[in-house]
């Protein structure tokens, strides 16, 4: 609340160099707010008497959407990428898809890498479990398992992490 949205008879106020006021009445608050020209801010709504500050609102809501954008900004979004193998892929393939894995995860983004089982090759997760294995070993310089290879009906999963 700043300003006139303010309904206490009484404040303990803070001036603009952070100096304790004291306890003082709405108006002269105001007074002192508009003597320096700046804005009474209310900081501290549940204390008794509330706790308000005379300062410059434009000012600090400018600062603190510039302090938002810059935690923004060194913010690093990780995604989740996505290589498909199948059950009976060949090993050059294989290569090829390894080289895409590695430089997602050196982009620092984590890579999930399935595989759909077409017709009877659902009943033979082993077969999988071996292609996810071999996928592993070619990548495992840059990868580290996140989530091991689980195999739920006719997908089999891992997720894989960048090394650091």
């Amino acid at each position: 609340m700043i300003n006139e949205e303010i309904r206490d008879k009484e404040v303990r106020l803070i001036g603009e160099d952070g100096s304790q006021q004291g306890i003082v009445s709405l108006e002269v608050a105001m007074r002192m707010a508009d003597e320096a020209g700046m804005d009474l801010v209310k900081i501290a709504p549940q204390a008794e008497p509330p706790v308000c500050k005379i300062m410059d609102y434009g000012k600090y809501r400018f600062e603190q959407g510039k302090r938002e954008k810059e935690q923004k900004k060194n913010q690093k979004v990780i995604d989740l990428k996505e290589i498909r193998l199948s059950a009976t892929i060949d090993t050059h393939d294989m290569e090829v898809k390894a080289k895409a894995c590695t430089k997602f995860l050196q982009n620092g983004d984590k890579v999930k890498v399935s595989i759909r089982f077409r017709g009877r090759q659902a009943k033979h997760g082993d077969i999988g479990l071996d292609v996810m294995n071999t996928f592993y070993e070619m990548v495992s310089e840059t990868a580290a398992i996140d989530k091991p290879a689980k195999q739920e009906g006719r997908n089999m999963f891992m997720i894989l992490t960048p090394k650091n």
